[in-house]
């Protein structure tokens, strides 16, 4: 384990069980300030439960997550609502884009914006001074980051009408609404074209180095996990067998096996 000043996210011997299934058992994982770290690993080895885990969809049934904000203290995460881990900073995109398709980009933002906002049911109702510049405000970080992900074009557009990595781009900027420290990625190139994944690359590599937002991705494309990450973590049949940099797992005999094997066959 890294040391705690520098860490994000600390998750220590996390297990999950399904029945007599362990799909997870006992895994390691760090994620370090300004850090993009990768889980990778065949299919069906474990890293969206893995991810689930993390997030408050499941209930780890062993181990610990903790997050560490770079303000406040840590925080376990375990037994978390979902709406809760994105209260303390974490904020993830899925494999199969959840948009709400009948809102436009600028609306699906700002409900990303609703876990940091103040006004309650009676404040919408009765829209006093304080919720209309609340909305103002929202409005306008929405705006900025629509500007950041280069979706300010398609403001006004349904989310549906959108193309494909444009989708992409505004799970990402929904995520990033809710003020997260930690950004989880679960195959944010899956689908994409290679125009599209290497603007996703500079994409990324942007929110790391203007927001200060590290990053977790899970991504089965090798060339951008290669070219992007800091360190990578490898799982297989729900176990850690390596991680380290790009270059140390490149020439990791496991990882050779375990994952390239599958792409030789």
């Amino acid at each position: 384990m890294t040391d705690n000043n520098d860490c994000v996210l600390d998750v220590r011997a996390l297990s999950m069980n399904f029945g007599g299934l362990r799909a997870i058992d006992e895994v390691d994982l760090d994620v370090r300030r300004g850090e993009i770290a990768a889980l990778i690993g065949p299919n069906g080895a474990g890293k969206t439960t893995f991810f689930n885990c993390i997030t408050g969809i499941y209930n780890p049934s062993e181990g610990d997550v903790f997050a560490l904000p770079p303000q406040g203290p840590q925080k376990r995460l375990n037994g978390l609502k979902p709406n809760k881990v994105t209260e303390q900073g974490l904020a993830r995109t899925f494999q199969n884009i959840r948009l709400f398709s009948n809102m436009t980009a600028l609306e699906n933002v700002m409900i990303g914006r609703h876990c940091r906002t103040r006004a309650g049911i009676l404040g919408a109702v009765l829209r006093g001074p304080g919720t209309r510049a609340e909305e103002r405000d929202t409005v306008a970080k929405s705006y900025r980051l629509l500007q950041k992900v280069g979706l300010e074009a398609h403001v006004n557009e349904l989310a549906k009408n959108l193309p494909y990595g444009a989708q992409r781009r505004l799970e990402i900027a929904r995520a990033m609404a809710t003020n997260p420290f930690l950004l989880l990625l679960d195959e944010p190139a899956a689908g994409m074209n290679p125009q599209e994944t290497r603007e996703l690359v500079v994409l990324i590599n942007r929110i790391r180095d203007e927001e200060g937002i590290s990053i977790l991705l899970i991504e089965h494309d090798m060339k951008l996990v290669m070219s992007l990450s800091d360190r990578i973590f490898v799982v297989d049949y729900g176990r850690k067998i390596a991680e380290g940099t790009p270059q140390e797992i490149r020439d990791n005999p496991a990882v050779i096996k375990a994952y390239l094997g599958e792409e030789h066959d």
